[in-house]
């Protein structure tokens, strides 16, 4: 079955880094575009960043462009999101997730979700 495991969350101060990371298995992680969303407390989900399939092309939303790199290694069926500059307003439930086509120009859809990974930002 289709398994999405994100890992890497965790307590940092503000200023700081993290690397968050999304394991795939299931699937031919080489063939689908994915994506990285997050969910602030209180909050409804909110869209971050997509990776084509080959890691080629990329697109952020302007709240953390400049400051997050949506990554892929596809060797390792490992998506990856290297967050720098990080605020208290970043603090949310970090989602990977995977689309149903290898870049979604308007017809992709996600079709799974990982479990997620808590992200803190806080002095």
């Amino acid at each position: 079955e289709v398994q999405l495991v994100e890992s890497g969350g965790g307590l940092v101060q503000p200023g700081g880094s993290l690397r968050l990371s999304c394991a795939a298995s299931g699937f031919t992680f080489s063939m689908y575009a994915m994506s990285w969303v997050r969910q602030a407390p209180g909050k409804g989900l909110e869209w971050l960043s997509n990776i084509s399939n080959g890691g080629r092309s990329t697109t952020s939303a302007d709240s953390v462009k400049g400051r997050f790199t949506i990554s892929r290694d596809n060797a390792e069926n490992t998506l990856y999101l290297q967050m720098n500059s990080l605020k208290p307003e970043d603090t949310a439930v970090y989602y990977c997730a995977k689309f149903d086509t290898d870049w979604p120009r308007g017809d992709g859809a996600y079709d799974y979700w990982g479990q997620g990974t808590q992200v803190t930002v806080s002095s």
